[in-house]
């Protein structure tokens, strides 16, 4: 089962091999990325970031500080120009590391005004952008593609906007703070994926939409979206825009750990939609093992990080049997404090038991079987 990866820091992701200048902190931990050699590595692109001003061209070259949210180590990088740059150096010296860009991020200038059923806090990041705005999200797609020849990278998988029925991405799901009501966030993501197919087809390249990077709700709410209504309210033709559809679905313990989750509803929707939905193949574009609750801070101990990489290693087992899955992504290497399930720490002094995990996959010559829980995970 091909398996990727969530990674943004470019010191991260330079070859060991290469000769880029990384700070020393990074030396060791890089390393240690390199030795899951994922075939995919999944770049989440904030729009807003990229292009704060309205008629100016997206800063894809933008100083990084290389921290954590604040927490060192640091490094800084010239952002996407350096990411690409770091992808080619391990494609150079041992292939894999195929880009696959999700854009996500409304710029303040772009966005809509307040409107329908909002959490309390929810700023223009979060809101749909306007139809006279689908012009520049396209000019963004075509620098990013224009980046990639310049770097000598080709960029074969594009996402249009991450997880589009949750109300961090997508703010309103509904007009009306009621599961009666309609939900909005679909029609949204219609213009969204139109516009992203119609520049990848004027660009020519071979390239290839990865439809929905749904969050993973099995059931909806006044703020949220269900996958199976999400897909169930998309007209025919984006059904079909692409072969790949992708879901995130992080390990679950206990009885929750049983059922079939996020993947399966993705999977009993697709049914539903006819023959574009029925041979499509699911990517978990997201995945990882922390607290018992996916997203909630770290116990204290081993122990449970421990049950965690245990309950991880059931779900890719699962996964690595449907013929459906065609590639698994840990979501992140270094770990991300507002969502903590990444596999070393934010400050980047340990890795955690899922890391070995990772890595046996990442070894497993079998194509049958699944590999022997690491020590690191009983």
């Amino acid at each position: 089962m091909p398996i990727g990866l969530t990674e943004a820091d470019a010191d991260l992701l330079w070859s060991p091999t290469s000769a880029a200048a990384v700070p020393p902190a990074f030396a060791p931990w890089r390393a240690a990325l390199t030795a899951l050699h994922p075939t995919y590595l999944r770049l989440v692109l904030d729009w807003a970031t990229l292009q704060p001003a309205a008629g100016a061209p997206p800063r894809l070259d933008a100083p990084v500080d290389g921290c954590l949210r604040g927490i060192p180590p640091c490094g800084v990088y010239a952002g996407l120009r350096d990411e690409l740059r770091a992808i080619a150096s391990q494609q150079r010296a041992g292939g894999g590391f195929t880009p696959v860009i999700v854009i996500d991020g409304a710029p303040a200038w772009a966005a809509l005004p307040a409107h329908g059923c909002e959490r309390p806090g929810t700023t223009a990041l979060s809101r749909p952008i306007q139809p006279s705005a689908l012009a520049a999200y396209r000019e963004l797609i075509s620098a990013i593609l224009a980046l990639g020849r310049q770097v000598g990278v080709s960029l074969p998988y594009f996402s249009p906007w991450n997880e589009p029925n949750h109300p961090y991405f997508i703010s309103p799901q509904r007009e009306r703070c009621s599961t009666n009501a309609s939900a909005v966030s679909p029609g949204v993501y219609v213009e969204l994926a139109r516009a992203m197919a119609a520049e990848l087809a004027a660009d020519g390249g071979a390239h290839q939409m990865i439809l929905g990077e749904l969050a993973g709700y099995t059931t909806s709410g006044s703020h949220d979206t269900s996958i199976g209504e999400f897909v169930a309210d998309l007209p025919q033709d984006v059904v079909c825009l692409g072969s790949i559809w992708s879901v995130h679905d992080y390990a679950r313990r206990g009885e929750a750990a049983l059922a079939a989750g996020p993947v399966g509803a993705l999977e009993r929707a697709l049914d539903r939609r006819g023959a574009c939905g029925q041979r499509a193949r699911i990517w978990v574009t997201e995945t990882g093992a922390g607290a018992a609750h996916a997203g909630a801070p770290r116990p204290p101990g081993a122990a449970d990080a421990a049950a965690g990489c245990r309950a991880l290693a059931v779900q890719l087992a699962r996964w690595y049997a449907d013929p459906r899955v065609g590639a698994v992504f840990q979501y992140t290497f270094r770990e991300d404090t507002l969502f903590p399930v990444g596999l070393a720490d934010a400050a980047l002094n340990h890795l955690y038991p899922a890391y070995y995990l990772w890595r046996a996959w990442a070894q497993n010559g079998s194509r049958t079987v699944a590999p022997p829980l690491p020590a690191q995970c009983t």
